[in-house]
């Protein structure tokens, strides 16, 4: 794979973005006078091929549910649109909605949904430098530029945790917000010594010859639950019984996505523009049906360190 795929998988990432649902058949099923509308918006990546896949193999229909997806480019449109009941679930990774809790924000866990592989040499995270570079692992890049997709987010705070823990000095790093898509480009001209991405972005970066330093997700923690599927604290406690539909279909999916990553491959090509080379090596994360709660516990103690909140979670009331 050539600098011309990279240029590709981020022109695919901008063009899946700004579509809603692409590929997804979203049209009332017959019969649809008697399901239920539910909108869920998410992040058109491959962390949610379950929700797209649920919707294939009829598992919310199953549930009484007419599901639509919408997209969006994170949860800055999608927290907001849930808050307002626009959408009754939404997908975020975990410390966003951790600040969302830690600021009041009337919003509630309701389904796992993505979780590290596990692997501390492969995973769907990951940090990469050019392929040249004298940086060797995370306690190298004291003094460097990293860039993340936000700042004051997970993608940081698992950073920071265990470049700390291997001797480095976090403090002395200047992270900095580049898009995904955008990352490695950034890594090749010099602008950032390393960058934090996610796939297909990291299989895009080996093949184009970088190098993976840190499986960062695995690296913090083996167990770390990722993401999760949230709903408004009124959907949560007005309709219990479609959020009781909700997650039964979600744990269907979450099942079948599970035991079926070739199932999870083709889905995610209906929804991006991804090459078909790309998504043949990706990494899929796993797609647990519950929450580690330790290691979720272990973000949220991260989180406050590090100043993202400031308080931690309460894991008895943040998760269902």
């Amino acid at each position: 794979m050539k600098k011309s795929l990279l240029i590709g998988l981020a022109a695919a990432s901008v063009l899946a973005l700004s579509s809603c649902s692409a590929g997804a058949d979203t049209s009332a099923p017959a019969g649809s006078d008697t399901l239920t509308p539910v909108t869920v918006g998410v992040i058109p990546i491959a962390d949610t091929a379950p929700l797209y896949l649920g919707l294939e193999q009829g598992f919310f229909e199953d549930e009484g549910l007419q599901l639509t997806i919408e997209t969006a480019t994170g949860g800055a449109a999608i927290v907001p649109a849930v808050v307002s009941g626009d959408y009754q679930f939404g997908f975020s990774n975990l410390v966003s909605l951790m600040v969302a809790n830690d600021k009041g924000l009337p919003l509630q866990v309701v389904n796992a949904a993505v979780a590290s592989t596990g692997d501390v040499t492969s995973d769907f995270g990951a940090v990469i430098v050019k392929g040249d570079s004298p940086v060797e692992t995370l306690a190298d890049l004291d003094g460097k530029t990293v860039s993340g997709n936000s700042l004051n987010n997970i993608v940081d705070t698992v950073m920071r945790s265990s470049i700390d823990r291997l001797g480095g000095d976090s403090a002395s790093i200047s992270f900095v917000e580049v898009p995904f898509p955008d990352a490695s480009a950034a890594v090749e001209n010099g602008q950032v010594d390393a960058a934090f991405v996610v796939e297909p972005f990291v299989t895009a970066a080996i093949e184009s010859g970088q190098r993976v330093i840190s499986y960062g997700y695995a690296d913090f923690d083996v167990n770390l639950d990722v993401a999760a599927y949230f709903s408004s604290a009124a959907t949560v406690a007005n309709d219990p019984e479609l959020v009781t539909k909700f997650q039964t279909a979600m744990k269907k999916s979450l099942e079948y996505a599970q035991a079926n990553p070739d199932a999870v491959r083709a889905i995610i090509a209906t929804y991006t523009a991804t090459p078909a080379e790309v998504l043949a090596k990706i990494v899929l994360p796993k797609f647990p049906t519950a929450f580690n709660v330790e290691a979720v516990t272990a973000l949220g103690e991260a989180a406050l360190k590090y100043g993202v909140v400031e308080t931690a979670p309460d894991m008895s009331t943040f998760l269902p």
